[in-house]
Parts: structure tokens; sequence; C-alpha cells
């Protein structure tokens, strides 16, 4: 399975901000799109990303306020993305070595969506039941 069949399934709903808003205010919107990870786009070109785990290790652990700190003080610049193209495989290797939970799906500079941990792994568990379902299929003698 590939990354494009996650966007297909889950949908593409891409939720951004602007860097120069508070923290609170990206936090109220990740809040009402139940998301724990918001993109951060200025003039379409994709800037940064701010997760739930930014908002606890960089304001609350520091005693910030969020309604003092801008996006741009906590947001990750370096964003990990990948392709439509790429496998399952890959980006549960890509999480778990560069330690996210969120990718945001991209072809060129253009975002397509984003994908995260959950999305990854409910995709690895329907091809492992699936697998399951053809090797029952076949050592049964039954047609899938």
């Amino acid at each position: 399975m590939t990354v494009n069949q996650i966007l297909s399934r889950k949908g593409n709903a891409i939720y951004s901000v602007v860097s120069t808003i508070t923290v609170y205010e990206a936090i109220k919107t990740m809040g009402e799109k139940n998301i724990g990870a918001i993109l951060v786009i200025e003039d379409g070109i994709l800037k940064g990303i701010m997760s739930e785990r930014d908002y606890a290790r960089k304001i609350v652990l520091k005693g910030k306020a969020s309604k003092d700190t801008l996006v741009k003080e906590i947001m990750e610049e370096k964003v990990i993305t990948v392709k439509p193209t790429d496998n399952l495989d890959y980006c549960m290797e890509l999480m778990t070595i560069r330690r996210v939970r969120h990718l945001p799906v991209m072809d060129e500079n253009l975002v397509l969506g984003i994908i995260s941990i959950g999305d990854v792994v409910m995709a690895i568990i329907e091809v492992q039941k699936n697998t399951i379902a053809h090797l029952d299929s076949y050592i049964s003698g039954s047609k899938a």
C-alpha cells in the first residue's frame, strides 16, 4: 500500500496556519479539527509543522505562555515529508528513526495531505488482515 492509497481512504484535508499567529490560536484550531499537528504554510509554501508534542515540550514544560508565543518560535522548520508513491514500510521506518508522528505528503512543492502514525498503523493492519485471509483461503483450499 502506498501513501496515495492512504490519502484516498482518509481524505486529503489540509489544515494550516501562518507562523505569525500565536501558539494558542494554532492549538485552538488543532482542537477544533481534532488533529495532533498542523502545517505552517505561507504563500503556498510549506514552512514548518507544529505538533502537540512541540506545544508540550516548548511551551508547557518551559513555563511559556501560549498566548504570548508565536508559532514560528516553536514550529519544526526541517519538515520530513513523503511522496504519494512511497510505501508503508518506508513511512513506518521514517517515523520510527526520525521520531515523528506526522508526515506531510508532497508532490514537487505542493502539499497533497498529511498522514499520521495512526493512519500508517491502520493501513498495515488492513494489509495484514488481507494477507491472513488469503493464506487461510490458500491453506483451506477455498477461494477468497
